[in-house]
């Protein structure tokens, strides 16, 4: 299904989520109710343990809710068997980590290539030619055929952000994406996520960057499970 398609993305309707601990069940997400439109930059915030990265794996279909469902432009992620959840995800979400997760031994090129290759999503003589106009796209084209390690930790966010563009994902998700960065460069990143939602992308963060609030169209807040409320910047 083409997820072009519906204005309303992202449909979270009484998840629950519960993980077993010695110590008994850990609720980590309690009747959590959420839209999330195409197009918009969304933060989640809340403290450590408050459900953020539980929730950012249900949207991703990494995990699934013990009860509740999670549809996203009508697909019912929960429903979908082990076998179909990796294409699913390969071609329908990118993700970028706090510390990058590049492949060290490969090229920045390379890494961009990767889920092109998992998902055979671009005909092989094209992916180089797609990565390194993503790698313009995030200013960074004149890195493609280094290691991650000669660059800065801004380039290398920058890198991870299109190797998530890799498959042309309609959503994006980032687990504090700016957490390692300073000042200056965390702007900038937030400056390339607005870009991309103006462009059409979905893009989701977990953050604690109360300077930046001023960029997200919804913000989410989340405390031992619980939505707590939702914020609709003006």
């Amino acid at each position: 299904m083409n997820l072009e398609q519906n204005k309303n993305l992202i449909d979270l309707s009484h998840v629950t989520k519960s993980f077993p601990l010695a110590s008994g069940t850990f609720e980590a997400l309690k009747n959590v109710n959420i839209v999330i439109q195409k197009g918009q930059l969304v933060a989640i915030t809340g403290k450590s343990g408050s459900g953020k990265s539980t929730l950012l794996n249900i949207i991703a279909g990494i995990d699934k809710p013990m009860q509740g469902t999670v549809s996203i432009n009508g697909v019912h992620v929960e429903r979908l068997p082990e076998s179909a959840l990796a294409t699913w995800r390969g071609k329908n979400i990118g993700v970028v980590f706090q510390f990058f997760q590049l492949l060290p031994t490969l090229t920045i090129i390379e890494n961009v290539m990767l889920p092109m290759d998992f998902c055979n999503s671009y005909p092989k003589k094209e992916r180089r030619e797609r990565a390194l106009a993503l790698l313009e796209q995030v200013n960074i084209k004149e890195q493609a055929d280094k290691l991650p390690s000669s660059l800065s930790g801004g380039q290398q966010q920058r890198a991870a952000i299109a190797r998530a563009l890799a498959n042309d994902p309609p959503i994006i998700i980032a687990d504090e994406p700016t957490g390692n960065l300073d000042s200056q460069t965390a702007t900038s990143i937030f400056e390339l996520f607005a870009g991309l939602t103006r462009a059409g992308k979905t893009v989701i963060i977990v953050t604690h960057e109360k300077d930046f609030s001023n960029y997200f169209e919804n913000v989410i807040a989340i405390t031992d499970g619980i939505i707590v409320n939702e914020v609709i910047a003006v």
